[in-house]
């Protein structure tokens, strides 16, 4: 229980993130050098729900602007964080412009992968919108008349192993009927 009172006494019972005082955990900052009292935060409910959470509350977040001057390492790196998660917003931008962390502290924080630039990254989808990776199969959710040649690739028709095509997340790449053709992902769906 010595950490769980060292890091409430040093939080003075509030969350150290948003300064909130509803009920309070404590919480292991993932990836921590170190453990106990310096890789521990004492947090909210309403903070914690969203660390990993798609669905987040952005304006809940503005707290950070004071939060990320902490001399807490432990507060540094979750504010760090969390500006990179949403930082689409626009605004958190200008925040993660003005933190400063020495490199051990921002190698600490940049080893949960936020940092990591996806913006570029194709992703190819079928039309529900579920995720094709290579060597999935799909099926043909309408007849596809083959360019070039003479065939119909007819609805309900199996493709399987795809390849991902690296340059346009529309298309992709598999065999019908022993021919090799490029599917368009919009026709397809994942089986």
């Amino acid at each position: 229980m010595s950490i769980e009172r060292d890091v409430t006494k040093r939080a003075e019972n509030r969350c150290e993130l948003c300064k909130s005082e509803e009920p309070l955990a404590l919480y292991e900052v993932p990836n921590s050098p170190t453990e106990g009292v310096e890789a521990t935060l004492l947090v909210c409910q309403r903070c914690s729900s969203q660390f990993d959470s798609e669905e987040r509350d952005i304006n809940h977040w503005r707290c950070l602007n004071d939060s990320m001057w902490s001399t807490v390492p432990a507060v540094q790196v979750m504010a760090w964080r969390m500006l990179h998660r949403i930082k689409a917003a626009g605004w958190p931008q200008d925040l993660l412009d003005m933190i400063y962390m020495d490199e051990e502290l921002l190698r600490w924080a940049a080893a949960a992968g936020d940092a990591q630039d996806t913006s570029n990254t194709i992703v190819h989808r079928d039309v529900n919108g579920a995720i094709l990776e290579a060597g999935d199969s799909v099926v043909l959710i309408k007849d596809l008349k083959v360019k070039g040649s003479s065939m119909v690739a007819k609805q309900g028709t199996a493709v399987r192993r795809i390849s991902l095509d690296q340059d346009n997340e529309k298309y992709i790449e598999g065999k019908v009927d022993g021919q090799q053709i490029v599917l368009v992902t919009d026709y397809v769906k994942k089986m």
